[in-house]
């Protein structure tokens, strides 16, 4: 039956767009009320230092965002109620014509995941005590969040007039990979399960743990000796590759430094390789075993398969010396990717380890597509700024000492 125009839907569908309009405009006159403000004062993170101009092209890139993006679906709804009613006498109900999005394929037929791809934003792993109860944010509070982070993370801009003054404002910038959007999802913790979003509670024997490390600790230098130095100051290690992969938050660090990696499909292999300390994973597909429990590596031992077109990676066998937020070795880690769109995966982890928390837990990170390539990291190019700071240490000791003469 033909479609009939309605003129009576369409004054309703315009007051519809326009009561849209206003709720854009009011992001605009909200600017420092925002859930991740809320959030961090809750936390007891300091606001004082933030500056409030922000990046002008950057503020009015996301305003526009914004306000064409909610005023665009609001006209798609205009013309779907003006011109998509009709009547129903007679008719049976429209059955879509969308077919799901199914990713390409290989040469020898397993789903395509190879590119370069980044996993940083703005999403905390945790949910924000503050935002307790609540798992999606609105699109204002969207707006006002990436303002903020935008801010906080800028605050070492220089903007003053002056020789000192930075070109365009674009001091430290060249650590921040430049992306349209902070946010890729609108949840409000990278956390699903547990449904609070938050990680379960340590056990006895993991708090136990922590305590013996933080004793170990007690009375010496930060570089008393290069075994005082973390794994990643001495270029060894980096747990930013996983597994699990997870970036720092946004509240921590500049978004988007280093955490992009890249996926190869071979026959019967796929590596993923980590930009950050070029750390490379080959995971083996199939049903072959894991290494025996007397191998232990940095990264563990992985083994992939394909449950339809997601491919699942089985991690086991980590190295007593890493830890992954206080893990023990018996550390078990299933990691899921399926690509959801030519330019984004899905990235969903599964953490489990009785030894340290008391139940698993499960995030899910959006992945994006980035258009460039990864370069090899070289760290302290050999390590060579142990000696320095190993030395400056020794200066200090000296001064103090002569000091106290």
């Amino acid at each position: 039956m033909p479609l009939r125009f309605q003129p009576g839907v369409v004054v309703g569908a315009l007051l519809f767009a326009f009561a849209g309009a206003r709720g854009v405009s009011k992001v605009e006159a909200r600017i420092d009320q925002g859930p991740w403000q809320q959030a961090h004062e809750a936390d007891g993170l300091r606001k004082d230092g933030f500056t409030r101009s922000g990046r002008l092209d950057s503020l009015k890139m996301l305003r526009m965002r914004y306000r064409y993006g909610r005023l665009e679906a609001r006209l798609s709804v205009i013309l779907l109620l003006a011109f998509g009613a009709v009547s129903a006498s007679g008719q049976a109900p429209a059955t879509s014509t969308l077919k799901p999005w199914t990713p390409p394929r290989t040469v020898d037929g397993q789903p395509d995941l190879q590119g370069v791809w980044h996993y940083s934003g703005g999403t905390p792993l945790e949910r924000p005590p503050a935002l307790a109860g609540k798992t999606r944010l609105t699109d204002e509070e969207l707006a006002l969040a990436e303002k903020q982070i935008f801010e906080r993370n800028n605050r070492d801009r220089r903007e003053q007039l002056g020789t000192n003054a930075d070109v365009n404002l674009d001091y430290n910038e060249f650590w921040d990979e430049k992306r349209p959007t902070i946010f890729l999802t609108d949840r409000t913790s990278l956390i699903v399960d547990p449904p609070d979003g938050r990680i379960p509670p340590l056990t006895p024997e993991a708090r136990a743990r922590a305590a013996t490390r933080a004793e170990a600790r007690r009375g010496r230098g930060a570089a008393d000796s290069w075994e005082d130095l973390t794994w990643r100051t001495r270029c060894v290690w980096s747990q930013v590759g996983g597994p699990p992969m997870i970036a720092p938050e946004a509240k921590e660090v500049l978004l988007g430094y280093m955490w992009n990696f890249q996926i190869l499909q071979t026959a019967g292999y796929v590596t993923i390789l980590q930009e950050d300390f070029q750390e490379l994973r080959i995971v083996p597909l199939g049903q072959r075993p894991h290494i025996g429990q007397n191998i232990r590596q940095w990264l563990g031992d992985s083994r992939g398969r394909w449950e339809g077109d997601t491919l699942v990676v089985d991690t086991t066998n980590f190295d007593a010396r890493t830890s992954f937020r206080g893990s023990s070795p018996n550390l078990h880690v299933v990691e899921r990717f399926t690509r959801v769109a030519p330019d984004a995966i899905e990235y969903q982890f599964t953490v489990d380890d009785p030894a340290t928390w008391t139940r698993s837990w499960t995030a899910v990170t959006p992945v994006a597509r980035t258009h460039g390539l990864i370069y090899e990291y070289g760290c302290h190019e050999g390590n060579y700024s142990l000696p320095g700071i190993l030395g400056g240490a020794r200066v200090q000791e000296k001064a103090a000492a002569r000091g106290s003469k």
